[in-house]
């Protein structure tokens, strides 16, 4: 079930992103940034609480 939620976030966020692109592409890279990052947080910050 945790692996189904994190699939549908994943997809939300991509289908969130293509928009932003359908508007401004430049806004969109800049987006796109901002949520790698985020995302390699949240990775980084449950490894740690899992060890």
């Amino acid at each position: 079930m945790v692996i189904l939620l994190g699939v549908v976030e994943v997809l939300f966020v991509l289908a969130a992103l293509a928009g932003v692109a359908m508007w401004s592409v430049p806004a969109a890279l800049v987006l796109a940034g901002v949520l790698g990052v985020v995302a390699v947080e949240r990775a980084q910050a449950q490894r740690r609480t899992t060890s």
